[in-house]
């Protein structure tokens, strides 16, 4: 079995986007984590995946409240992807965001966003897998955050 340092180390060589997933709790406050563990997994119906460590802060509210929304950061957004993937760090403080069709957090210029509420949950090891079904989202024309090798970067051309 792989290491987990070389796991960490060869997905690092694949590129993804930078997210950051919105939840909320029962009293509607807001709640979020930088993930890149997102995937689109079926178009009729519309769901996405993301993955979700049992340690973070907010895991409570995924399994209370049921929804969800994935922010898609644009390259400008790195200091909000840091933000959110700092623990105990006050993380909605001078974000400017408006609540989407769930009541979660759509955080303003990012590229787009995906309002889901959970449909599925699978056991994944350390993180929980859920499943969304899309109920809203948009998308803008802006560069992505992306995240390569362990640092973010952006697309050339």
């Amino acid at each position: 079995m792989i290491e987990k340092n070389d796991l960490r180390r060869v997905m690092g060589h694949f590129a993804t986007g930078v997210t950051v997933v919105t939840t909320r709790d029962g009293s509607g406050r807001h709640y979020g984590l930088t993930a890149n563990s997102v995937t689109s997994v079926s178009l009729t119906p519309p769901l996405i995946l993301i993955c979700v460590d049992k340690k973070a802060d907010c895991y409570p509210c995924f399994e209370d409240t049921k929804v969800f929304t994935v922010n898609i950061l644009s390259e400008g957004q790195q200091d909000l992807s840091s933000r959110f993937a700092t623990k105990g760090a006050v993380k909605f403080e001078g974000v400017d965001y408006r609540e989407g069709v769930n009541g979660c957090a759509v955080i303003t210029d990012s590229v787009g966003h995906l309002d889901c509420r959970v449909v599925l949950t699978y056991e994944g090891g350390d993180h929980t897998i859920y499943v969304g079904e899309v109920d809203g989202g948009d998308s803008a024309e802006l560069p992505p955050l992306l995240f390569f090798r362990g640092g973010y970067r952006r697309l050339e051309g």
